[in-house]
């Protein structure tokens, strides 16, 4: 009888470190899509930067991640100012139509 909202207890892998965590039940399967994203990159830097410390990985992930993260709000703030300025137009063309 679990309800979405109550909390589990994990344990995640990540750059062969234990991490425990305590999500909610619907966050679960995302948290560990995450992991995976987070160790499929770390391995594509090791493969790139061969000789690094794990630290090196893992702070050249977070920022690769960290500039990804800016660019979708950058791209979601341009994509809304220009659905307002489609809105702002229509309800122009609309308020004319009704004169």
């Amino acid at each position: 009888m679990g309800e979405k909202n109550e909390t589990v207890n994990i344990n995640v892998l990540i750059a062969e470190r234990l991490y425990p965590l305590k999500v909610t039940k619907s966050d679960e399967e995302k948290v560990m899509n995450a992991v995976n994203l987070v160790n499929e990159k770390i391995k594509q830097y090791q493969q790139l930067y061969d000789g690094k410390d794990k630290q090196d990985y893992m702070a050249m992930c977070l920022l690769n991640f960290a500039v990804e993260h800016v660019n979708l709000q950058h791209n979601t703030q341009q994509s809304d100012r220009l659905l307002e300025e489609k809105i702002t137009e229509l309800e122009e063309v609309l308020s004319g139509a009704s004169k």
